[in-house]
């Protein structure tokens, strides 16, 4: 089988840059010889995308804060300020609803101090109103 190119084959095959004037490869988008676009760049056609969406769950849930179901509405401050002033006893704790951890803090001073300053902080960087289970 005869692989040769004649002449003509090369020519039609070229065309010349747009820049430079030199002989490029018809196919060529930028030009080798001046490094300039030759031809605008082919864009790839997009596929569709059908998107069916069939979603017809409903929220059932009568308590919106996104805590579940039983969660308690508790105000920042109220639960600050007992801390604050009776944390060593830990009535915030009981002002939660947590009576166990407020024994605990009770009997132990506030763990000791560390427990009721970790609380303190804890309670200013939570929102107003936040939400207890």
């Amino acid at each position: 089988m005869d692989t040769t190119v004649t002449p003509n084959e090369v020519q039609e095959r070229t065309k010349f840059c747009k820049h430079c004037g030199t002989k490029i490869a018809e196919a060529a988008v930028i030009c080798p010889h001046c490094g300039c676009q030759v031809e605008e760049m082919k864009k790839a056609e997009q596929p569709s995308i059908v998107i069916n969406n069939a979603n017809t769950n409903t929220n059932t849930n009568t308590n919106m804060n996104g805590m579940g179901y039983m969660a308690r509405m508790k105000n920042k401050w109220v639960a600050f300020c007992l801390c604050f002033f009776l944390g060593m006893l830990g009535a915030h704790k009981f002002y939660e609803g947590r009576a166990g951890m407020g024994i605990l803090y009770l009997f132990t001073g506030g763990l000791f101090g560390i427990g009721w300053l970790v609380d303190c902080i804890v309670l200013l960087c939570k929102p107003n109103p936040y939400y207890v289970r």
